[in-house]
């Protein structure tokens, strides 16, 4: 019983991961989480697979300190290079949000014509292409990267026409693929899903990478027999490794919510 009182771990190179907290306290309002955003050495997404590694390992590590029942890798960089390292190396359960999503497209995709946007470097690595393949080698894949919409989000210009006008010029030649489907490859795009569907128009289902893995974890939990009870109530530590009064101020926008305390560690 005090395994299933145990929080629920979390790691993101920032921000992004709020919206899977977000997801968390939506699916599984009693649990309690521990979040940690390591916001002195974002970004993930230029460093070399060492450095990801040993990163994303000293993250896991805080977590474990709390006693955590299950991680979640809520950066698609640490998922794509470090999460076969992090469960190997770990007893408690590790999940990232790469498979969760890849798995709910392929499942949603009528034609098979799957769309992925996300970061330079998670396009670049071409880790959601393997894994839509390993599922259906049938299915068809058209990627874009979308480098401005992180920032724009940051500087919550988020319903900002200028973000419709770039938002359109990057999804133009996904509309133009026919795609029945699109998985959003970054934690922050949930912010712009008004945006992307208004552009990609009601015939394209858009993927939440953030709602499936909390749909996930609900899963594990409940299989394993570890939920908590439901007469008790979770509460929510975040941690960050530099910068907590920005991420207070900005992190309300993604958790959907005034943050109550955020430590730097």
């Amino acid at each position: 019983m005090m395994e299933n009182n145990q929080a629920i771990g979390i790691f993101d190179s920032g921000l992004g991961g709020l919206t899977v907290v977000k997801e968390l306290l939506k699916a599984l309002p009693n649990e309690s989480i521990v979040y940690f955003g390591d916001t002195a050495r974002v970004p993930y997404g230029n460093k070399s697979k060492k450095t990801v590694c040993k990163f994303s390992v000293e993250n896991a590590d805080f977590l474990i300190k709390h006693e955590v029942k299950i991680i979640i890798v809520a950066c698609n960089t640490s998922c794509s290079l470090s999460l076969n390292v992090l469960k190997k190396k770990y007893k408690v359960p590790v999940i990232g949000v790469i498979e969760p999503a890849v798995r709910k497209a392929v499942e949603r995709s009528r034609g098979l014509r799957v769309g992925v946007i996300g970061t330079r470097s998670t396009i670049k690595s071409n880790v959601y292409n393997r894994a839509l393949k390993k599922i259906n080698k049938k299915v068809k894949i058209f990627s874009k990267s979308c480098p401005l919409f992180v920032p724009l989000i940051e500087e919550n210009w988020i319903n900002d026409d200028i973000t419709l006008n770039i938002a359109g010029r990057y999804l133009s030649d996904l509309k133009k693929r026919e795609i029945d489907t699109l998985i959003l490859a970054c934690t922050h795009y949930p912010l712009l899903m008004r945006t992307i569907q208004k552009i990609m128009g009601r015939r394209v289902e858009l993927i939440n990478s953030a709602e499936e893995v909390a749909g996930q974890v609900k899963e594990h939990l409940e299989l394993s027999g570890r939920l908590r009870e439901a007469k008790q109530k979770g509460r929510c530590l975040f941690y960050v490794s530099d910068e907590p009064a920005q991420f207070v101020k900005i992190g309300g926008k993604f958790l959907g919510r005034k943050m109550s305390r955020v430590r730097k560690v």
